[in-house]
Formats: C-alpha cells, sequence, structure tokens
C-alpha cells in the first residue's frame, strides 16, 4: 500500500495552503499587510530512476512485462515554494498627520534593534524624544544621499550611520510632502528614506509588516517612482471574501484527499481479512 503516500503528499500540501490562506485571513486589516502564495510542483519518480530502456527478462515473457510506467503512477505534489503578493493596497484617510502611506513600489527604512528593515505600515507616532518612530517604537530613517560616480565618492565624507539618520520632530506644523520631504512650520527639516528594490521577490518577510533586503545591489539608486499621502495609510492588500473563497476550496480539495486516503486503508484492510481466510 505505498501508493498511500501519493494522496497523503496532496493532504500535506493542502493543509499548508490552508494555513497560508488563514494567515492572510488575519491580517486582512493589518496596515500594509502583503498576502502570500504557495507554489507547488508535481514530483516524478522517474526523474531520480531515469528514463532507461527496460530490461527485458531471460525467461518467458508475460504481459506485465511490457508495462513499465517508470514511476509515473507514483506522481507526489510537492510545495516549490512561496511568495509574497506586492499589489498596491488600498489608500484610506485617517486626518493623523502621522499616518504615512506609500503610493508606488518603495518602502519606508526602519532602524530596529536586529539591524535596518523595510516596511510599507507607515502608522508612526512620536517617542520620548520626539523622534519618529513605528508603532513598535522602531525609529523612522531619513535619506541619504549616496554618491554614485568616482569623483562623488572621492570627494564625499564617510556615510552616517543608520543611527545618525533618526529622524527628530521639533514642535510646530509637520507636513510631508509627496517626495518624502519633512517640513515643520514650513521649514525643511529632513527627507524621508524610501526605498525601492529590484527584486521584491528576494524581499523576506520577519513579521510585524517587515522586510529584510539581504543583498545591497537589490536596492535602486533612486525611489522616483514612489509616492507619500500623509494622513492616510495602506490598508491590507487581501481581499477577505476571495481568500475565504479560496479556503473553502482548499477544504473541499483536503476532504476529498481524505476520503482517497480512507479507501486506501478499506482496501488494505480487506485485503488482509480476506488474504487471512486462505
Amino acid at each position: 500500500m505505498k501508493n498511500i503516500w501519493v494522496p497523503l503528499s496532496g493532504a500535506i500540501a493542502q493543509q499548508k495552503t490552508i494555513d497560508t490562506i488563514a494567515n492572510n485571513v488575519a491580517n486582512a486589516n493589518t496596515p500594509g499587510f502583503k498576502k502570500d502564495r504557495l507554489i507547488f510542483k508535481e514530483y516524478l519518480t522517474s526523474l531520480d530512476k531515469g528514463n532507461d530502456a527496460p530490461p527485458l527478462p531471460n525467461k518467458e515473457w508475460s504481459p506485465s512485462d511490457f508495462y513499465h510506467s517508470y514511476g509515473a503512477e507514483n506522481s507526489y505534489v510537492k510545495v516549490d515554494g512561496s511568495y509574497t503578493d506586492h499589489n498596491q493596497g488600498q489608500l484610506n484617510p485617517t486626518g493623523n498627520p502621522l499616518d504615512l502611506s506609500i503610493n508606488g513600489r518603495g518602502f519606508f527604512e526602519i532602524l530596529t534593534p536586529n539591524g535596518i528593515r523595510f516596511t510599507r505600515k507607515g502608522t508612526f507616532t512620536l517617542n520620548k524624544s520626539n523622534e519618529l518612530v513605528t508603532d513598535l517604537g522602531h525609529r523612522v530613517l531619513s535619506k541619504i544621499n549616496v554618491p554614485t560616480t568616482p569623483e562623488e565618492i572621492e570627494n564625499s565624507p564617510p556615510l552616517p550611520k543608520p543611527s545618525e539618520r533618526v529622524i527628530k520632530i521639533p514642535e510646530g506644523r509637520f507636513v510631508v510632502s509627496n517626495k518624502g520631504e519633512i517640513f515643520v512650520s514650513g521649514k525643511r527639516i529632513n527627507d524621508l528614506s524610501i526605498i525601492e528594490f529590484n527584486d521584491l521577490g528576494a524581499l523576506k518577510k520577519e513579521g510585524n509588516s517587515y522586510y529584510i533586503n539581504s543583498a545591497d545591489k537589490n536596492i535602486l539608486p533612486t525611489s522616483e517612482k514612489s509616492f507619500v499621502s500623509q494622513g492616510f495609510i495602506e490598508e491590507s492588500n487581501v481581499n477577505a471574501v476571495e481568500e475565504m473563497a479560496h479556503l473553502i476550496k482548499a477544504n473541499r480539495q483536503f476532504e476529498s484527499i481524505q476520503r482517497a486516503m480512507k479507501a486506501y486503508d478499506h482496501i488494505a484492510g480487506k485485503g488482509v481479512n480476506e488474504i487471512s481466510r486462505f
């Protein structure tokens, strides 16, 4: 009854699908959250064993000698990976000047105890030191002008450390332009660091709507295609109705696979009981 592993692999794959969809639904109201999707592929035993010519037995041939499936009947379902859907979420007005959202592919640059992280969740506030921070208390970083030409690299001073790019907001009327420029009482005091990436798929989720970028080459030198909206937050790009439909479908497929596994178990049990009579 080794064939029972075929539907079992499908059951495991559907269970992972249900877990992923459930996580999407749970974060449907989380600002800046991006939904996840799984990728599956079929695993064939013939890929390991090869597709050589079948051996010819040195005996009187039977019909079974001419049937060679190369393991095609044992094709398993395998989770090949997951990816994050980075489509833009809806921008909703809040009236809070510290709520910021990004329209485009950019991310806010954040300094956390574990290093620099990136997020689309712009529900910011001020800490006791009047520093602009996330809802978790992690400090928002300002923009740096990275030199690109050999002349600029030679004549430019050392780049500031992340801790030196913390944004402090003095008292006054706080305004942020669509380019990320920060004004207080009409005076420009700093610029938000808005980062765009070559490959969004290379970003790794860490939790709390944070992302990790493991390769500096993935960062684009400019972020001219991203715009900041003050007084707005970006909602999750999860469509709760669509996700519930996917969840119902996955549950039904899981139940169908369970019935197939029960049928295998019934056949095995019946085979043992019938054979034992002879």
